[in-house]
This record gives structure tokens, sequence and C-alpha cells, in this order.
């Protein structure tokens, strides 16, 4: 909305969702409840309704009221009322994900269906007097025109939302004859009864059908209602998510339930920001944390240790945050939540206007390709403070790769020429890029790398190393003391070319089978200490070039976590960027950097995450050294935003140094220049 005022939810909210349950319904009073969301520091509350309950006075068929609502009041409108009284904005929570037995009883075509042809039942084991629940059919009437839609009708006609927001969007598999009929009509065969063998757009479709249709639907109505709609780490197309909705949200959850063995990845709500930032121009993408350790327990809030990190990787990535509770103020037992999300609210309100329009800072580029192998890479790069951004396949245009010094690929990566021809531009106007694994055996792409066309692939490799080649070798910054790191896993045996190819690391073969590798000792020689099959190529091209690791560096950083193989991936971008490098920090496992530009200021945030997960005491960090390059800029001031304390520096024409004396969990770094 240039050269206008932006709409509400283009700016920056803090979000606190509220999840009923039926039987505390008349707990609810709404005018307290709005002066709790108030003094929480909650500028909008997302509450419960309609769909698999209805908590206003609906007169839709089919559409099951809550039967604890009060007589005397509209609950609904009160509590819009309320909130509006309070500046607070309300978005309506829609769940059309499921509906009661009594409805499947008279309209049975609107629910899915299993191949054995009967309806899929949620909680039929549940303690309590309750009916059951049943999934209803993503292109059934029951989730489009036969209730969906006059929901929407009716809500926008008679109350004064601000928003709309349907939780549980998602498509379950189906086979009723609609879906059935369906994806014959799409794909000119059957539905197949194995999910896994479905056509790969089948889902996404199905919910961009449905989702289009209530689009369309609230903007013909009122198109000052914005549409607030979900997206996903992995295996989602945000593009097609933004043609059918205003605003995206996503659940980077932290279920600590399923076992300390099952943790999250630490980079989780980082790494899912950082995907919603992607696309230029669009709202902050909201990241949604729920209060729990895992819905099995609910009832309880995460340890607060835990929970705080967790949190601050929203904003510090540049997301806005969305609380997710379960309950009300008044029927939350765990005080700690109300406690944890009131300090965390008013730390991002001291942030949330300095990052308002902020844009993104990073000289690397990670192609997202949400597998094990971005994965991996993605941990590298957190875990050694380096920004980078990340980069879907149709957002790799030769444009957007020049904002980049590095663009990495990760293993098994699909290449088109069209991106073999744009990757090669970028090396040779003084891009670099880093690719890793076997490669296919287009000429463009070899000869970028600087590796013949005939090579071969290994089998998995075990008990081996890799060597560091060469004095001065700068894959070796700070293991000088070691030739020899750990390496397994397969390679590409390839030859190099082309008289600007260097070696920088090779393989040492395997010593011993792995059931030998400890007995006897007396046999652990290396029986061959020096090969010339190279691990590691720096090739130069142009203005730029390429570092190709015919291993998996990624896989590697993924199943042993070693600091070695972490350093190695820091010391190919420090080799690459040189004295361009644009941030350097202290370096800790756990902590977490992130820059951003606004209009003559710099926003660095940092994020601290060290120790054992899940975290049950926050670790304070010391004497936090942050180099900053300023590229001619004068520095006017630092202080800390959070803490609010100003900061000794020190600066010239090209760095700022400072020492930050103590970080807690997080802090962001406000730079202003003349």
């Amino acid at each position: 909305m240039t050269g206008q005022e932006k709409a509400w939810w283009q700016k920056p909210q803090r979000i606190i969702q509220t999840n009923l349950q039926v039987k505390d319904t008349h707990l609810i009073d709404p005018r307290k409840l709005a002066g709790q969301m108030k003094g929480m520091g909650a500028t909008t509350l997302v509450f419960n309704v309609g769909g698999i309950y209805a908590w206003y006075p609906s007169k839709v068929d089919g559409h099951k009221v809550n039967e604890y609502l009060p007589h005397d009041f509209d609950l609904l409108k009160e509590v819009i009322t309320a909130c509006h009284e309070q500046n607070i904005r309300f978005i309506a929570r829609l769940d059309f994900s499921k509906t009661d037995d009594v409805v499947f009883l008279r309209k049975p075509q609107w629910f899915v269906r299993q191949p054995s042809g009967q309806p899929e039942i949620i909680g039929a084991h549940r303690p309590g007097s309750w009916s059951l629940l049943m999934s209803t059919c993503i292109n059934g009437a029951y989730r489009n025109d036969a209730v969906a839609i006059p929901v929407l009708e009716e809500l926008l006609s008679n109350y004064d939302i601000d928003g709309i927001f349907f939780n549980a969007p998602h498509y379950v598999p189906c086979y009723c004859e609609l879906c059935k009929k369906k994806y014959s009509m799409r794909y000119g065969m059957e539905i197949p009864l194995d999910r896994n063998d479905f056509a790969e757009d089948w889902s996404s479709s199905c919910i961009r059908d449905n989702m289009e249709k209530m689009y369309t639907f609230i903007k013909n109505k009122r198109s000052d209602v914005p549409m607030i709609l979900y997206y996903n780490l992995y295996k989602d197309n945000l593009y097609a998510r933004l043609e059918t909705t205003d605003m995206l949200c996503t659940e980077p959850q932290d279920v600590l339930s399923d076992g300390h063995q099952h943790i999250p990845e630490f980079w989780k709500p980082a790494l899912s920001i950082k995907l919603g930032r992607s696309i230029p121009d669009n709202p902050a993408p909201f990241g949604i944390v729920h209060s729990s350790p895992g819905m099995e327990w609910r009832h309880t809030g995460l340890p607060p240790a835990e929970y705080q990190f967790w949190l601050s990787q929203i904003p510090a990535h540049g997301g806005s945050i969305w609380h997710s509770l379960t309950g009300i103020p008044d029927t939350i037992t765990d005080k700690r939540i109300i406690e944890t999300v009131t300090r965390f609210n008013r730390n991002v309100s001291k942030v949330e206007p300095y990052m308002d329009e902020a844009h993104a800072l990073a000289q690397v580029a990670l192609m997202w390709t949400a597998d094990a192998a971005a994965e991996g890479w993605a941990d590298g790069l957190i875990n050694r403070q380096i920004p980078f951004d990340v980069l879907l396949r149709e957002q790799a245009t030769e444009r957007r790769l020049a904002r980049y010094k590095v663009l990495i690929i990760p293993d098994d990566m699909t290449l088109s020429d069209e991106f073999i021809t744009a990757i090669n531009r970028f090396a040779k106007e003084g891009g670099h890029v880093i690719m890793e694994g076997a490669v296919s055996q287009q000429p463009d792409l070899r000869y970028l790398l600087g590796i013949a066309e005939e090579s071969t692939v290994s089998e998995s490799l075990s008990a081996a190393y890799l060597r560091f080649e060469g004095i001065d070798n700068p894959l070796q910054v700070e293991m000088e003391l070691t030739e020899l790191i750990a390496f397994r896993g397969k390679i590409q045996y390839s030859n190099v070319v082309g008289e600007k190819a260097r070696v920088l690391a090779t393989l040492v073969p395997p010593f011993s089978p792995l059931e030998s590798v400890g007995a006897p000792p007396e046999r652990a020689s290396l029986l061959v200490s020096h090969t010339d099959i190279p691990l590691c190529v720096h090739n130069e091209l142009g203005a730029g070039g390429a570092i190709y690791l015919s291993f998996s560096l990624s896989t590697l950083i993924n199943e042993f976590k070693l600091g070695e193989h972490y350093q190695l991936l820091s010391n190919m971008i420090d080799m690459i960027l040189g004295k361009d490098k644009m941030v350097e920090v202290s370096h800790y496992q756990g902590l977490q950097l992130s820059l951003f530009e606004k209009r003559g200021q710099l926003l660095v945030h940092l994020v601290n995450g060290v120790g054992r997960r899940p975290l049950a005491t926050n670790i304070p960090l010391h004497n936090i050294e942050l180099k900053v390059a300023l590229w001619g800029r004068e520095v006017a001031n630092v202080c800390q935003l959070i803490s609010g304390e100003s900061l000794i520096y020190e600066a010239d024409d090209q760095h700022l140094t400072l020492t930050i004396p103590k970080l807690d969990i997080w802090e962001c770094l406000l730079i202003e220049f003349q």
C-alpha cells in the first residue's frame, strides 16, 4: 500500500489465541478477558467462533451450536465489543475439519470415507459423555457451500470481526464418491488405495480449491477482512498459498511429549520464519507457538527456559508472534505461562517499531529443498552464527541471486539447465557456489565445479578421514593441529580439471571394516595415509567460483554434530567472504544471530539457546564480542533495545567492534548511523 496508510494487519501484531473448552463457556467474562489480553500485551485475540462448535447462535443447518452458550446475551458479540474497547483486534477462528456425529447421521455424504467405506472417527475412546466427532471431506458440501460459506455469510453480516483464520484446513485422505470422481477427472485414473501413491499435487490442489472458495467469498463480502492460512516448512507451495490468503502463519511446535530422542531441532522456529519471509513485500509471517510441551500435556506449560528460547526465535528472525494457549487466563492453572507470555510480549513491543519494514541482511543463500540435506546446512549456518536467507527453486533467478556472495546447493537437488546457466553467471559475476554430493553429467555444471565429466560414486565408506592439503589451507583454520577429521559416507570419485581448480582436501580411505576398528589396536595403522582423491575442490571462474564437496557435509552434520564439521562449513564461508564478511560474533553452539536493515539503522538479534535441550535453565553468555562491517558509514549510537542498556564500542570507517557484557535469552542491538 505504497503512499497509503497500511491496514492494521500489515503492521506488527502480538496475537494471543485462547483455545476454548465448551464446558468453560460460563467462565468467560468478555470485558475481563479483554482486559487480561491487554495486560498480557496482546494486540489481537484469536477466539473460537465456528466449525466444530458455533460460539454464537448460528442458524446454519448442520452447524452445531455450543450447548453451553449463555441464553441472555450473545457471547461472541460481547467479546468482540470488549476487545475493540481495549483497541484489540478480533480474529475469528474457524475449523470445519470435523463435526458432530448427529450431522453425520443426517448428511453422511459430507464426510471422509476410508478405503473400506467407513467414516473417520476422532477421539472415539475419549472419556466422558461426548458425542463422536467425524472428519469432514475437504471436497464435500460441509466444507464448502452447505455449511462453511453460509457460516461466513452469517459472521460477516452480523459480527464486527477483524480477520478470519482457518484452523486445520488440511486434506485428509478420502475415498468418498466425490473424491473418487474428482481424482479420476483430474488425473484420468482411479484414486490409489495407498495414499503414498497419490498424485504429488492432489492434496495441495484440494486445499487450494477449498480455500480459494473461502477467500473469494470473504473478499466479495467484506474486502477489508484479511484471511490467514498455514504454510509448512516442508512440502508446501508458498506462492499457491498466497493466491488464496492475505497473511501466512506457521506452527513450529516444540513437541517434547514424543520423547527426548524425537526432540525438535533447536532452529525450527528460525527456519520456519526464514521460509515465510522468502517472498518479498508480504506482511511478516506469524509464528504460532503452543504453550504446552505437546498436546498430550496441553494443560501444563513448556519449561520456562525452553519456552522463552523457542518464542524468541520468532521476532528475532523477522516474524510476528502468535501465542497459542489452552483456555483463558482464569482457567490456565500453570501461571508460568501467563508470566512468560506477558514478559515476552513486553520485550517484543520494544523491538517491533524498529523491525517494522526492516529487511533481512545476508550474504549467504541456501536453496531450500525441504529435506535432510537442507536441514544439515541450515543447522551448520545457524550454529556458526552465519546470517542466511532460504530460497525456493522458483526464487533463484539471476536478479535475486545477485544479492548474495554465496549460494549453497544441498545434496540431491535436481538442477535444470536454466538453473545451471543462472549459477554459472552468478559465479562469473563474483558469487560463489557451494555444492555437495554426487552431481549430474551436465557439462556446464562440471565446468563450474572444476571436475571432469567422467566419475563414479563409491560405496558407503566408514573408518575414513578427510585430509587437509597444502600449507595455509583456509579450510584448516582453527584446526591447524590436526591433519585429519572424521569422514563417513559416499563420495563421487572425480578428476579435477582446469588451471584454476585447487584440491583443498582429499580422502584417507578406510583403515578397517567397522566390526574391527577397535581391536586389535596393533592393526590400526593407516594402510594408505594419502590419496589424490578429492573431497573438496575450489574452482575459480570469472570474478567468483565454486567449492565442490564430493561428499555430503550436511549428512555428517545431521548424524554426528562434530565441531570439526561445523568449523569446516564456517571456514568455507570465511574463505569466500574474506574481508567482506558482514558480521562476526563469538562462536557458541546454540547461539543464533540475525541481521536486519532499515533506513540508516542495523538491527542485530542474538538468541541464546546454549545448553542441553529441553532447556531447564537459561545459561547466560558473557562478554560476547561482535564485529560489524560498516563500509564507510559513521556510527552515531549503539544500544540494546530489550535491556535498554547502552554499550561501549569502537568504530573506524571499516568496522564496529563491541563487547556485550551479558546475554540472557534474547537481545536486539540497534546500530544507528550518522
